[in-house]
C-alpha cells in the first residue's frame, strides 16, 4: 500500500513557489494603472477602490503605492466630509488602517478627522499611538497637546495645587466616614483623589464614576499606584446611569463630588444628586431622627452671590462698542450681541453665561453695587433640589452705590463642605475657579437709582437677568433688542430719563439681531485691525491702479486687448478669514473691486448686505464664497479662467495665541494664485518674546513640587497630560516677574517663501530669577509700513507662553540661549543657560 502519509520522513524539501496567476497580475496591474489614472482625473473615490483592490490582492504591494494611497486617502476624506458623508469617511480610514496598521500618518489624520467631530477621547488614542510608533512625529505630538487641553482640562492642575482646597475636602470627608458613612460614592471621580481620601479615612467600600473615558482611564491608574486598585471601584459611565444592584451592590451613605463650575449648576450637580438621593444614597435621617442608617452629600450645600459691574473688557466682548469700523458705518448692522445672553427665558442656542477670572480682567472692574446672596441651596434636601426649576422668579432691588456703566452681573458662591469647613469662588479669592459672568446691553446706572435683578434656576442653570431700574419713581425697563447707551456726562438727567422712556415703546429700533462668537464681537471692536487694513487696502488698490494705467499708456500706439481688459475688470479680493469677518465688505468699498467673502452663516450674510447697502456698495462688488462654489473643494481658487486674485487675506492668528495650523501652506498656494502686484495680508509674521518668572503659569501647566497631593501619588498621572504652550493668556496682568527685555524671536514672511527658515538661535541677556516661561506675541505685517499687534490691550487676541519643563535658575547678567523651531505653524522653543568664561572657570 502506498504512504498516504503528508510528512516527509527524509531530508528538508523545498517549498515550492507559488505558481504565478496571470489573471489575478493582469487584476493588479490594470487595477494600478486606473487608480493612477483616476489620481490624475482628481477621481479620488474611484482612485482609493482601486487601490484597495490592488493592496488586498498584492500586499507584496504595500510599499511601492503607500505614498499614493495616503494621499489619495486623505483627499477622498475631504469630498466625504464636505457632502457629510461621516461613516462613510471612518470606513475608509478603518480600511486604510487594517493594510497599514502601523503607520503614523494615517493615524494621526483619522484623529485630526474624530478631533473635529467632537470625539476627543478617541481622537488622544490615535495621536497617542502615531506617537509610540514615531516619537519625533511633530504633527502628531501637537495634535495631542491640542486635545490634552480639551480631554485634562488646565483647572485640574489649579485644582491639585490648592492645597487649602485639598485639606478642606479631606477634613469634612474624614469627619463624615468617622461619624458612620461608611460606603462612599465620589462622582466625577477625576483623579480619583476624593475617593481616596474616603478610603485613607476609613471608608468600607468606596465607588467613583466618571464619564471622561481619559479621566476614568487615568483615575484607574493613580488608584492603582496608590495600592487602592482592589478596595475603589471604580465606573467609567455617567452617575445618572448607575443603578443598584447593577452598578453598585446597595446604597452608599455618602455622596461626595465637586461636579461646579463657575456659574455652580452648570455640570449638572442638580441632576446627578436628585438621581443620587432617589436610586444611590441612603434616604437622608427623618424628623424623628428614627433612622439608624441615613445618607448625605459632600458639599453640604452652597450660598450663590452677585454684584454689577462696569467692565470695558467684558463689554467689548458681548456688544458693538463702535460705531464706524474700518470708514464702514454700522448703523444697519442691527443688533449684533455675543451669544452669551443673561435672559431669564431660556433659549437652546445661546448660553445663560460666560466666565472670567475678575482679578485678571486687562483694565480691571467697578462695582456698581454691593455683593448681595442671589440663592441658598441645601444638597441634603432632596425636595429643595427638586423643586428649584419650579421656584418662583425671584425680583431683588440693588441699590447702586456708583454711577457706572452696567456691563454685567458678577456670580461666584461660597460650597459649603460641612458645618465648619467652606470653600469661596469670589473674585478675591486665589482658587481654580473664574467667575460667572452675566452680561448685560448696557445701561448708565446713578447712585440713588435700583436695579431690578431677577433670579430663576427655570432649567437647572443659574440665570440671573437685570429686569429695570428705578430712577426717581419711575421703572425704565430694559429690552435686549433696544440700544439704552447714553453718554455718562449727560448734563440733563431729565431728558436722559425721557429718551430712555421713549425707548421703551419704539417699536421701530427693535431690528434684526445676530448672535457672534466673543471673540468675533470683539473683533468687530478691534478699532486698529480694522483701520489697518482698511488703509493697506487702499494703498495696494490704489497702486494697481497705476500699474494698469501705466501698462495702458504704454500700449497706446500698439493697443494690447489684454491690458485694456484688465483696465476695465475690477480688482478681485478673497477674505478666508475664520468666522464673521468685515474685511471682504472693506475691500469692496475701495472701488473697482469685486470681494469675496467665505461668511458662511445666513444670519451673518444678511449683516454684510445691509452693511454694504447702507455704506452704498453695490451687490455686485460683494459676493459670498461659498454661495456660488459648486465644488466645495475649490477654495483659494481663481474667481474664473482667466483672472487672478489682486489681494487674498489670510487669517493667521487664533484668539487663543497661537499660529493657525497649516498657514504656511496656505500661503504657499495663496501666493501661486496672485496677479502680478498682488499681495497675500498679512505679508509677514514676526513673533517677539520675553524671559519671565511665574508661578501661576506653572501652577496652571502641571501638579508642582515633590510632595504627594494630600499624602497620594498624582502628579506623574496627570502631568502626562502637561502641554509646553499656555493659551488664552493676558499678559498685560499675568502675575509675572520680568527678567528681559522683549526679544525678536522668528519671522514668517508669506509673500517670500525664500526668507523662511525652520530654525533659529536668539540669545537674551537676563535679570536673575527663576526663568519659568517665555510668553510671545506677533507683530502682524500687512506691509512693509502698516501693522498690528497681538499685544495691544485693544486686540481681540490672547497671547500664549511656552512654559519650560524645567525652569532655569538665572543670574543677572546670564545669557539664555532659545533654540526657536517652526514646523509647519507649530513654534516650539528651547532654553539653556550659555557658560560664561568666568563660569567655566
Amino acid at each position: 500500500m502506498p504512504n498516504t502519509s503528508t510528512r516527509q520522513k527524509h531530508g528538508r524539501r523545498t517549498r515550492r513557489r507559488r505558481r504565478a496567476d496571470p489573471v489575478r497580475n493582469e487584476l493588479v496591474s490594470s487595477s494600478l494603472e486606473s487608480a493612477q489614472q483616476c489620481l490624475l482625473n482628481q477621481d479620488y473615490g474611484t482612485a482609493f477602490a482601486h487601490y484597495l483592490l490592488v493592496l488586498n490582492l498584492a500586499p507584496v504591494f504595500k510599499d511601492f503605492p503607500r505614498e499614493s494611497f495616503r494621499f489619495t486617502l486623505f483627499k477622498w476624506a475631504e469630498e466625504l466630509d464636505s457632502v457629510g458623508r461621516i461613516q462613510d469617511l471612518f470606513d475608509c480610514y478603518e480600511q486604510a488602517l487594517e493594510l497599514f496598521p502601523s503607520d503614523e500618518v494615517i493615524l494621526n489624520s483619522m484623529g485630526e478627522h474624530l478631533f473635529r467631530m467632537g470625539f476627543r477621547d478617541e481622537a488622544a488614542d490615535h495621536f497617542h499611538k502615531a506617537l509610540k510608533l514615531r516619537s519625533d512625529y511633530p504633527e502628531a505630538r501637537e495634535n495631542f497637546y491640542r486635545v490634552a487641553n480639551w480631554l485634562v482640562e488646565r483647572w485640574h492642575f489649579l485644582m491639585l495645587n490648592d492645597h487649602g482646597r485639598n485639606q478642606k475636602y479631606q477634613q469634612a470627608i474624614q469627619k463624615a466616614v468617622q461619624k458612620g458613612c461608611n460606603t462612599v460614592l465620589d462622582i466625577g471621580t477625576g483623579t480619583g483623589i476624593l475617593g481616596m481620601c474616603a478610603k485613607k479615612a476609613g471608608a468600607a467600600e468606596v465607588y467613583a464614576c466618571d464619564l471622561s473615558k481619559t479621566m476614568y482611564e487615568l483615575a484607574c491608574e493613580v488608584v492603582s499606584a496608590n495600592g487602592m486598585d482592589g478596595s475603589i471601584r471604580i465606573l467609567h459611565m455617567k452617575s445618572l446611569e448607575m443603578e443598584v444592584p447593577k452598578d453598585i451592590p446597595h446604597r452608599v451613605s455618602l455622596v461626595v463630588t465637586e461636579t461646579v463650575d463657575a456659574g455652580l449648576f452648570g455640570e449638572g450637580i442638580i441632576e446627578s444628586l436628585i438621581h443620587a438621593w432617589h436610586h444611590l444614597l441612603l434616604p437622608p435621617k427623618n424628623e424623628y431622627g428614627e433612622q439608624s442608617a441615613t445618607g448625605r452629600v459632600i458639599p453640604a450645600g452652597a450660598t450663590v452671590f452677585g454684584m454689577a459691574v462696569e467692565c470695558a473688557e467684558i463689554r467689548r466682548h458681548h456688544r458693538l462698542c463702535v460705531t464706524e469700523v474700518g470708514s464702514l458705518s454700522m448703523a444697519a448692522a442691527g443688533e449684533l450681541h455675543s451669544l452669551v445672553s443673561c435672559s431669564s427665558e431660556p433659549d437652546d442656542s445661546m448660553e445663560p453665561y460666560t466666565t472670567e477670572r475678575l482679578s485678571r480682567l486687562p483694565g480691571g472692574y467697578k462695582p456698581l453695587t454691593e455683593p448681595f446672596t442671589a440663592l441658598n441651596i441645601d444638597f441634603n434636601n432632596v425636595q429643595e433640589l427638586e423643586g428649584l426649576s419650579s421656584r418662583e422668579v425671584q425680583e431683588m432691588r440693588l441699590p447702586v452705590t456708583q454711577q457706572g456703566e452696567l456691563d454685567a452681573l458678577a456670580v461666584w458662591f461660597q460650597l459649603h463642605l460641612d458645618e465648619e469647613n467652606s470653600l469661596s469662588t469670589g473674585p478675591q479669592e486665589d482658587t481654580c475657579w473664574e467667575q460667572a459672568i452675566y452680561p448685560f446691553h448696557s445701561f448708565v446706572l446713578k447712585p440713588q437709582d435700583e436695579l431690578i435683578v431677577e433670579v430663576s434656576c427655570r432649567d437647572t442653570y443659574l440665570r440671573l437677568c437685570s429686569v429695570a431700574v428705578l430712577r426717581d419713581g419711575l421703572k425704565i425697563h430694559f429690552d435686549r433688542h433696544v440700544d439704552l447707551q447714553y453718554p455718562i456726562s449727560n448734563p440733563n438727567p431729565e431728558a436722559e430719563l425721557c429718551s430712555a422712556l421713549a425707548l421703551q415703546t419704539d417699536q421701530s429700533r427693535a431690528k434684526d439681531f445676530c448672535m457672534l462668537e466673543c471673540s468675533e464681537m470683539a473683533l468687530l471692536n478691534h478699532h486698529d485691525y480694522h483701520q489697518s487694513f482698511c488703509t493697506a487696502l487702499a494703498k495696494l488698490i490704489s497702486q494697481l491702479k497705476v500699474k494698469c494705467q501705466n501698462q495702458a499708456r504704454g500700449s497706446a500706439f500698439q493697443p494690447d486687448p489684454a491690458v485694456s481688459t484688465r483696465c476695465r475688470s475690477p480688482f478681485y479680493v478673497l477674505d478666508v478669514s475664520e468666522g464673521f469677518s468685515l474685511l471682504s465688505l472693506i475691500a469692496a468699498s475701495q472701488g473697482h473691486v469685486k470681494a469675496f467673502s467665505t461668511v458662511e452663516k445666513k444670519k451673518q450674510q444678511e449683516v454684510l448686505k445691509r452693511l454694504a447697502h447702507s455704506n452704498n456698495i453695490s451687490e455686485q462688488h460683494l459676493e459670498f464664497w461659498f454661495n456660488s462654489m459648486e465644488d466645495e473643494q475649490g477654495m483659494l481658487q481663481r474667481p474664473s479662467t482667466e483672472k487672478l486674485w489682486s489681494a487674498i487675506i489670510l487669517d493667521c492668528v487664533e484668539t487663543c495665541g497661537l499660529i493657525r495650523q497649516k498657514l504656511m501652506e496656505k500661503a504657499s498656494l495663496a501666493r501661486s494664485l496672485l496677479e502680478e502686484g498682488g499681495r497675500i495680508f498679512p505679508g509677514k509674521i514676526v513673533v517677539y518674546g520675553m524671559l519671565v518668572e511665574s508661578e501661576t503659569l506653572l501652577l496652571e501647566s502641571a501638579v508642582q513640587g515633590q510632595e504627594p497631593t494630600l499624602g497620594f501619588n498624582i502628579a506623574p498621572f496627570i502631568n502626562q497630560f502637561t502641554v509646553p504652550v499656555h493659551v488664552f493668556l493676558d499678559f498685560s496682568t499675568l502675575a509675572c516677574r520680568r527678567l528681559s527685555e522683549s526679544v525678536e524671536l522668528f519671522v514668517l514672511d508669506l509673500m517670500e517663501t525664500n526668507a523662511n527658515y525652520t530654525n533659529r538661535e536668539v540669545k537674551v541677556s537676563c535679570a536673575s530669577g527663576l526663568l519659568s516661561d517665555i510668553p510671545f506675541w506677533y507683530h502682524i505685517y500687512l506691509d512693509e509700513e502698516i501693522s498690528v499687534s497681538t499685544l495691544s490691550q485693544t486686540s481681540h487676541w490672547k497671547q500664549a507662553a511656552v512654559v519650560l519643563q524645567q525652569p532655569l535658575e538665572v543670574r543677572a547678567g546670564d545669557w539664555v540661549r532659545l533654540a526657536v523651531k517652526l514646523h509647519k505653524s507649530t513654534i516650539s522653543i528651547l532654553a539653556h543657560i550659555e557658560s560664561t568664561p568666568q563660569q567655566m572657570e
